[in-house]
């Protein structure tokens, strides 16, 4: 199985560009079509949150009519940057009803059983799960203690060494890491937020976190700056779920490369 994650996306108005440099409609698109090129092709792509810049409704459907081009079922979970009730609105999809002012659901028809997680905390560029959320994400992994599952959300759970994760924080990380430590099939949980793409392992799984879609941050591990980005092509992540049941992960950039070449 081949899962394509997208990422922080900061779809702008027409017209506007992300922080006044970088044309993420544009990149998005490129995105799409590289995902669309793949072979074999993706299953399945995931959308890690901050679809849009403002939350606006107009930034929401455009993130929509160009997400549409993929040939591949795509799902979407909120970051800090969208409203809840314009992905409700727009996407229409039923997995995307609110439920307890939340968006959680559950895509259980592939060899993984995949659980979105809603990490947003209303007002704040932060994530969050509360007790609320970790009761319902027991519940649903409880229901199959042996199909092998993936979690996605926009927030990772645990600092980094990143302004965007250490300052803005992440609340009820023990609400999330008491579930997950309960279960051994919890293969990954696959994140968005921060601009990078890092790999660490948590409670007993991997927290993966997406590249962006051009805004790629300056690292700075002495948290002294502000924060600053590259405008880079857009860039994604590719996950492979091996028939090992093994699920690996990569780096996938739609910038030119020179080559292949023959070793």
């Amino acid at each position: 199985m081949i899962i394509a994650q997208i990422s922080d996306l900061h779809i702008t108005r027409d017209g506007v560009k992300a922080c006044g440099i970088t044309d993420t409609s544009t990149n998005l698109a490129l995105c799409v079509q590289h995902i669309n090129d793949l072979t074999p092709p993706a299953d399945i792509v995931l959308v890690t949150g901050d679809i849009t810049n403002e939350g606006l409704l107009e930034e929401t459907k455009k993130a929509k009519s160009i997400l549409d081009n993929l040939n591949a079922p795509y799902f979407v979970t909120p970051g800090n940057h969208d409203d809840r009730m314009h992905l409700e609105m727009v996407f229409g999809s039923p997995h995307l009803a609110l439920e307890n002012g939340f968006i959680n659901y559950v895509i259980d028809s592939y060899e993984l059983r995949i659980i979105c997680m809603d990490s947003v905390m209303a007002g704040e560029s932060g994530g969050e799960i509360c007790k609320i959320r970790a009761a319902w994400l027991d519940k649903e992994i409880s229901k199959d203690l042996e199909k092998p599952t993936i979690i996605f959300m926009h927030h990772p759970p645990i600092k980094y060494g990143v302004i965007e994760t250490d300052e803005n924080g992440f609340v009820g990380e023990n609400n999330l890491g008491s579930v997950i430590e309960k279960y051994s099939n919890i293969k990954a949980i696959l994140c968005g937020h921060i601009h990078l793409q890092t790999h660490t392992s948590w409670r007993g799984t991997v927290v993966s976190t997406a590249p962006s879609m051009g805004l790629q941050l300056l690292l700075d591990l002495t948290l002294t700056l502000p924060s600053q980005f590259y405008n880079e092509p857009p860039a994604y992540q590719l996950h492979y779920f091996t028939p090992d049941k093994q699920l690996v992960s990569y780096a996938m950039s739609t910038k030119s490369l020179d080559g292949p070449y023959l070793f």
